[in-house]
């Protein structure tokens, strides 16, 4: 493999395989770490599902994982750079899933703020995607998304470019969503908020499922304290007498040295 890099004024020469500015090969970097993440901790499904990073500059290109290799085989340099219409701007000797670019391109162009889009098909995410009642506020995990998420009726699989409308809307502002009958996903402005909203995203449903699995009856606390969490795990509350700004930062470098350890290659 390549290792990548770039000239000192930020250029490189394409015909070596390198990169072209130092702003993408560090996204290049984070999200091939975000897919190694994915992989680690059992979120994948084979080859399908997707996470997408948008490019900075005006041409609205963003990077997609190549179809047809698993997470875990996932780097810097072979992710795949596609435009908004889903064709690729660069050579590359692998395709794009067709879902993934009907999903991914249509937030990317409705949510400034979603550079990244992180979309998964777990076993306790597909669950609570079947339930009537959606995801409940039954710990305080499941609290940071209280009235913070977007529900997608199942339209069949994501091949239908008319479905990118209502997507879009349903999804609204809201940080993350579930597709009903199908997954999760979440956004983010960095790859690494998206891949931590999908984290404890997940762990609500597996807390979900496990807690409804009991057959007993369930303790859900009042909507005041619901919001309240929410409001203190995602950085919007100033009554409490103390804060916690540095939680997710201090937790996403822990995930970068776990990654180190486990999957370095992640950044050939």
């Amino acid at each position: 493999m390549t290792e990548l890099s770039v000239r000192p004024d930020g250029t490189a020469d394409r015909t070596t395989g390198l990169i072209a500015s130092r702003e993408e090969l560090r996204l290049r970097r984070e999200l091939a770490a975000v897919y190694r993440l994915v992989a680690h901790f059992r979120m994948t499904d084979l080859i399908f599902t997707h996470i997408s990073v948008r490019l900075p500059g005006p041409e609205q290109h963003f990077l997609i994982n190549p179809y047809g290799l698993l997470f875990e085989e996932i780097t810097a340099s072979n992710l795949v750079k596609i435009d908004l219409a889903g064709h690729p701007v660069e050579e590359s000797p692998h395709p794009v899933n067709p879902a993934g670019f009907v999903i991914h391109s249509a937030i990317h162009a409705a949510r400034s703020d979603a550079h990244c889009v992180l979309h998964t098909h777990t076993k306790a995410g597909c669950a609570v995607a079947a339930q009537e009642h959606g995801l409940l506020p039954l710990n305080q995990i499941s609290m940071e998304f209280y009235d913070r998420l977007g529900y997608h009726d199942y339209e069949g699989v994501a091949l239908n470019l008319a479905e990118q409308r209502r997507l879009v809307a349903d999804l609204g502002g809201h940080p993350a969503m579930i597709l009903r009958n199908h997954g999760l996903l979440t956004v983010g402005e960095t790859p690494a908020q998206a891949f931590l909203r999908m984290y404890y995203l997940d762990k609500a449903c597996e807390i979900q499922t496990a807690a409804t699995a009991a057959g007993t009856g369930l303790v859900i606390p009042g909507s005041d304290i619901c919001e309240l969490t929410a409001r203190q795990l995602t950085g919007e509350d100033d009554s409490s007498d103390l804060q916690d700004d540095m939680g997710y930062e201090l937790a996403w470098s822990a995930l970068l040295r776990l990654v180190e350890r486990v999957a370095p290659d992640y950044k050939d």
